[in-house]
């Protein structure tokens, strides 16, 4: 499995398994769908409502837990310093785990500072409760102000594909040692219907969703495509067999059209290119 270097000591797959708007059996049978198929990281939040079905998942697997990298997210309302270890110890019995790879704040709060949350995070990071901390729909602006608290994180977490290509902000991740993780990396579908994917899905013999998948992977990026399909679910993990070629990844590099497909009314100011 490749992966990617997120932090001092921990290393994150490239290619995960997203559970957004996986509920009850359906959730447990495509997590377990997909670690038979080979992934061996899996994305999850508190708001998600199925962090039983994901440790339930898992431990049917068979998957030995220190082989697979867990993602989970703190909702807004579990910002408060007093609030994240609670909230924590909650996860941990509803995922059956004794700790995650990757806490993550969910959405900015700009009722809480940034350096609170973190701060309680980083606590339990140090404890092992947690071996990496980061954020999530965070623009340029509000990493720099997290990043000036002085408290080390290392995953923002965004919306990210071809038509939505976060050049600006992937580099100033870059520049501060923080990796970027895509989410609806296929646009939720659309991005598959754009003449490039669908010329390079002809050139390469592969579908247009393992085009788009390689794109973001070849950029340093890590992607978390979700599906309750099988043939889906399998077909997303192939991207790991192949690479694009670097002329095909600038063509693609260009179809950026600032297509944000998820933008709550209580999402921050986004950057645009």
């Amino acid at each position: 499995m490749k992966t990617i270097k997120l932090g001092e000591k921990t290393f994150i797959p490239v290619i995960g398994f997203g559970t957004w708007q996986l509920q009850g059996g359906e959730a447990k049978r495509a997590v377990e769908t997909a670690l038979k198929a080979g992934y061996r990281h899996v994305d999850t939040a508190d708001v998600y409502g199925n962090h039983q079905e994901v440790g339930e998942a898992m431990i049917k697997s068979g998957v030995s837990r220190n082989e697979i990298f867990l993602t989970t997210k703190l909702w807004t309302n579990s910002f408060r310093k007093e609030l994240v270890r609670p909230a924590v110890e909650r996860f941990l019995k509803e995922l059956k785990t004794d700790y995650i790879d990757l806490l993550l704040m969910h959405w900015p709060n700009s009722e809480v500072p940034a350096g609170e949350t973190l701060m309680a995070m980083d606590k339990m990071k140090k404890e092992g409760i947690v071996k990496a901390i980061g954020v999530s729909n965070f623009t340029i602006e509000l990493l720099q102000r997290a990043l000036e608290t002085g408290i080390p994180f290392c995953n923002n977490q965004v919306e990210f594909h071809p038509s939505l290509n976060q050049k600006k902000l992937k580099d100033f991740c870059d520049q501060n040692g923080i990796i970027l993780t895509a989410y609806s990396p296929i646009a939720q579908g659309k991005d598959l219907k754009l003449p490039l994917v669908q010329e390079l899905s002809e050139k390469y013999g592969r579908s247009t969703s393992q085009v788009v998948l390689n794109w973001i992977i070849s950029k340093g990026i890590v992607a978390i495509p979700r599906s309750a399909k099988e043939e889906h679910i399998v077909d997303n993990f192939k991207t790991l067999e192949w690479e694009m070629d670097p002329n095909d990844v600038e063509l693609m590099d260009n179809l950026n059209s600032n297509n944000r497909i998820v933008s709550p009314g209580f999402g921050p100011e986004w950057d645009r290119e």
